[in-house]
């Protein structure tokens, strides 16, 4: 074989192997009960992404529709000019429901994304959402803040699961 042919091959190999994302999968919650889930959540912490640059007071409303879709309405301010509020309306549902955990959120029609939930507190106080590629993560409450305990229990939960938590971002409200 070609030598320049066999260390191309060997070095696509490498390149795929290192940007693969996690392999494993994303274990949800087995049961979601969507009229508790619904009303208002606090950002807590979440992975740098591109849709919440710049912003603080972070919330997430969700409200259970007659069609059994949720809408979903995403607040935040910005942190140069706490005046100016950010909103962004998408709508989520449920496409399998064996699988009550795993949503798909879309802000942009036609395009949905994973919104996966792997922990949700039995008083429906706290959640773990994620994606799948370990790409995106947030931290959700019903208070703007949670006890040092359970953060640090829910921060264990998130690295044991294979997000980056050194890179999280932790929104003042």
């Amino acid at each position: 074989m070609n030598k320049n042919l066999l260390t191309s091959l060997m070095l696509m190999t490498l390149l795929s192997f290192f940007s693969c994302g996690p392999t494993r999968d994303l274990i949800t919650v087995a049961e979601v009960d969507l009229n508790q889930y619904q009303g208002k959540w606090y950002e807590i912490a979440r992975l740098p992404n591109s849709f919440e640059r710049g912003l603080n007071s972070i919330t997430a409303e969700y409200r259970l529709m007659e069609n059994g879709r949720i809408e979903v309405i995403n607040s935040g301010r910005k942190i140069d000019d706490p005046s100016k509020l950010q909103q962004s309306k998408g709508i989520a549902k449920v496409p399998d429901e064996r699988y009550p955990g795993r949503l798909k959120v879309s802000f942009f029609r036609p395009f949905w994304g994973d919104y996966y939930i792997f922990e949700l507190d039995g008083a429906y106080r706290y959640a773990l959402i994620g994606t799948p590629s370990r790409d995106y993560f947030w931290i959700l409450a019903r208070t703007p803040e949670l006890d040092e305990e359970t953060l640090k229990r829910l921060l264990q939960r998130a690295s044991d699961e294979g997000f980056d938590t050194s890179k999280l971002i932790f929104p003042e409200h």
